[in-house]
């Protein structure tokens, strides 16, 4: 049922990726399929990213720039998977008349990950932004993904991963301005 749902929305798209559909080609009853999937968005998830061999996630290396373009190069290539591709506009349609589904669909799919992209920015000063960098990472590489696929994608994990960098170390800097533990160094306003 899952080949034939994977099957499908790669030669048909997700909006004639119904049950009915997926019933003929994998030949089996209607019934058989809300057994296990009670909505059709359920069985659309699984097939689009229960079919990606998890990538084994990037282990930190020491250096930020080339652990986030590790990290953008996973993302894309799953993201801009065919099936993926073609269930992700449906399904963001789906989440937003559903927050459950959404929130189902986050904790079987992202907890996880997530955690261990914060593991890697475990650094002081760039720790506490790891939540929204991961959300840009994901959010970003998902439109990407869907609208250009793999087109000139050794480039948009280049920039991409400068950008990333570049936000953590600018608020990484911001914060030790305003800590007090980076000046000018000149003495300035010392009495002098």
């Amino acid at each position: 049922m899952l080949a034939a749902t994977r099957a499908l929305l790669a030669e048909v798209g997700y909006q004639r990726t119904t049950i009915a559909a997926v019933a003929r080609r994998a030949k089996v009853a209607a019934p058989t399929i809300y057994r296990r999937w009670p909505r059709r968005e359920a069985l659309i998830e699984d097939a689009a990213f229960g079919h990606i061999q998890p990538a084994p996630l990037p282990v930190a290396t020491g250096n930020l720039r080339a652990d986030l373009k590790a990290w953008v190069e996973i993302f894309l290539a799953q993201l801009a998977d065919p099936v993926t591709r073609a269930a992700v506009p449906g399904l963001l349609l789906a989440w937003q008349h559903d927050e459950e589904l959404y929130q189902r669909f986050l904790l079987r799919n992202e907890r996880d990950v997530r955690a261990l992209f914060t593991e890697l920015l475990g650094t002081d000063g760039v720790a506490k932004h790891a939540e929204a960098t991961f959300d840009f990472l994901v959010n970003t590489t998902m439109i990407r993904a869907v609208t250009l696929g793999m087109i000139d994608a050794a480039e948009y994990c280049e920039r991409t991963a400068d950008a990333l960098a570049a936000l953590l170390q600018s608020s990484s800097s911001a914060r030790l301005r305003s800590d007090g533990r980076h000046g000018d160094g000149d003495g300035a306003g010392a009495g002098a």
